[in-house]
């Protein structure tokens, strides 16, 4: 069976280029507006779309005074798009450093009942800077720490969508059994940073639980994803990177038992796509122009664990002394690994360095025309680099648009893409299969209603 490309949109702000809130054909809705979230999100169901992705920070953003980038919490949005939408994915971050397990299990698996089996969860360990003052912890938890945490959570939530049989539920007015007892089950956890008794106290949801999502890429980042991830999203500045990466993941993943076909690897793209590649590249400047150097110098530090690089000059050549290494940051080390391949490579300025992480911090970006596009993505997925992209539009709704319009169409004439729906979940659209119950095993799941 021949493989078939996956395509999530990542919703963030009014598009990825950080000045895009300034451009004519972002959106001027409010970023506290549902409205918007929902016309993306039927915009991108409407291209038949996988999956539709929502970022979250614990702490303000950088630079909010020059760029528009405080959203909706994720759940809460995701659930109110569900309502508008039947098909697409649904995937949410929220973090296991500064959640509760059973929170975050109840949170999930009401919106997988929401959606009839469209929610993901994007895993993430909450490396921002300022999270921890906002839950009552002057100190960062260290990144060592927070994946041992990661994986007791992991523990938690999967044993509480589990603690329900898929047949529980009776609910026979007639006999006055709602629900079996016998196979609802507690999971008396008891672990170094958290005690669970469960059972949850809703029943198992249509996809068992959550498709896992995970987009750390450090030595530690790779091997959870390996582990427990079903799909991983990831930031490379070239395919060579990205092939190695890919290569890596499935061949741990393999380590750990499990089919290569059981985790997709969905590198970032953020294309600003023109009718010649000279209008595409014309566009992306004139973003880049609109920026605000503030913003950058902010975020380059946050991704240096609040490294001060005010003191460098925007005009003078940047090298990699200028630098902390990777591996002492207490915060995202994969990317700050990304930020110095491209000082390494290019050898840039200080203001062209922030101009190349204003178009998507660190992700791959393309300017061109929709052919140039197509050929990159058909390219990347027929060499061992991606089983599909996580689309990051420079502007929204506009570069969604062009893509579904001019792009998707390219992709889908080659073979590469669906022209229908052929599921109507998140796993069905992913190839995944649904997870048997760790106490139950398998069992029919409940019939989704129209």
């Amino acid at each position: 069976m021949a493989r078939s490309l996956h395509l999530n949109l990542f919703i963030h702000g009014r598009g990825h280029h950080e000045a895009s809130w300034r451009h004519p054909g972002a959106t001027r809705l409010p970023l506290t507006d549902i409205r918007y979230y929902q016309q993306l999100a039927q915009i991108a169901e409407k291209g038949l779309f996988d999956s539709i992705f929502l970022a979250d920070a614990l702490a303000i953003a950088d630079g909010i005074g020059h760029v528009a980038r405080s959203g909706l919490e994720p759940i809460t949005t995701l659930s109110a798009v569900a309502t508008v939408t039947d098909k697409i994915g649904l995937i949410g971050t929220a973090s296991t450093t500064y959640t509760e397990p059973y929170n975050l299990a109840r949170q999930f698996a009401s919106l997988d009942h929401i959606s009839n089996g469209r929610a993901g969860w994007n895993i993430v360990t909450s490396w921002v800077q300022g999270a921890a003052p906002n839950y009552g912890d002057d100190t960062q938890v260290e990144h060592a720490e927070r994946y041992e945490r990661a994986h007791e959570f992991l523990d938690i939530v999967s044993k509480l969508w589990d603690s329900w049989a898929d047949d529980a539920v009776i609910d026979d007015p007639d006999s006055g059994v709602f629900a079996d007892e016998s196979r609802i089950t507690p999971i008396r956890h008891r672990g170094k940073h958290h005690g669970v008794a469960g059972p949850l106290n809703l029943p198992r949801s249509p996809q068992g639980r959550p498709v896992y999502i995970q987009a750390g890429s450090s030595e530690t980042g790779r091997r959870f994803a390996a582990r427990y991830a079903e799909a991983v999203f990831t930031a490379h500045l070239e395919k060579k990177t990205a092939v190695d990466f890919y290569a890596d993941i499935k061949g741990q993943a393999a380590g750990f038992g499990r089919s290569r076909d059981e985790i997709l690897i969905l590198p970032g793209i953020s294309a600003t796509i023109g009718s010649t590649e000279a209008e595409a590249k014309r566009l992306e400047q004139e973003l880049h122009e609109a920026t605000h150097p503030s913003v950058g110098l902010q975020r380059l530090s946050n991704r240096f664990g609040g490294h001060d690089f005010s003191h460098l000059s925007l005009d003078a050549k940047l090298s990699v002394d200028d630098f902390p290494e990777p591996s002492t940051v207490q915060g995202a080390q994969s990317r700050a690994g990304v930020i110095l391949s491209i000082v390494k490579r290019d050898k840039p300025t200080l203001r062209q360095l922030l101009h190349s992480l204003a178009g998507a911090r660190g992700h791959f970006t393309i300017a061109g025309t929709p052919e140039q596009i197509a050929d990159t993505i058909e390219d990347w997925f027929k060499t061992g680099a991606a089983d599909g992209f996580n689309v990051m539009p420079p502007v929204l709704p506009l570069l969604l648009e062009t893509f579904i319009q001019e792009v998707v169409p390219i992709l889908q004439k080659r073979g590469l893409f669906r022209t229908a729906y052929e599921g109507s979940t998140l796993r069905e659209h992913y190839g995944l299969a649904r997870p048997e119950s760790q106490y139950f095993g398998t069992n029919p799941p409940a019939k989704l209603t129209a």
